[in-house]
C-alpha cells in the first residue's frame, strides 16, 4: 500500500485519496473555439511517463483539499509535495508578473 502524506492532515493510506492525474495541464483558455480533436486532446491524452512526474491528489477522505506530488511511477516513491497557491497568492502572482511585462 502506498503512504501518502496529505500536508495538512499528515501521512495517509493511499485508499483515502483520489488521484487527480497528471499536474500542470493548463485549460485552454477559449474552448468555444477548439475543434473536437483539440478539446478531446485537452481532456484525455496525457504523457504517462515512466519515471518522475508531477500529479494532483484530492484527500477524499479527509480534508478534501487538492495538492500536487512528485512520484516516481517506477518504484512509486514519491519524492516530495506541493499545494496549490491560495486565491490571495494567485491574485498576487498575478498581479507580479503584470508589473514584470
Amino acid at each position: 500500500m502506498l503512504l501518502i502524506e496529505c500536508p495538512w492532515c499528515g501521512p495517509r493510506a493511499e485508499s483515502e485519496f483520489s488521484c487527480g492525474g497528471e499536474a500542470d495541464i493548463a485549460r485552454p483558455l477559449d474552448t468555444d473555439k477548439l475543434t473536437d480533436r483539440e478539446w478531446g486532446d485537452y481532456l484525455f491524452m496525457r504523457k504517462n511517463p515512466r519515471g518522475v512526474h508531477r500529479e494532483q491528489w484530492l484527500h477524499t477522505q479527509g480534508c478534501r483539499r487538492w495538492f500536487m506530488a512528485t512520484r516516481d511511477t517506477v518504484s512509486y516513491e514519491i519524492q516530495g509535495y506541493q499545494t496549490f497557491p491560495t486565491q490571495a497568492e494567485a491574485a498576487a502572482n498575478a498581479a507580479q508578473e503584470g508589473k514584470q511585462k
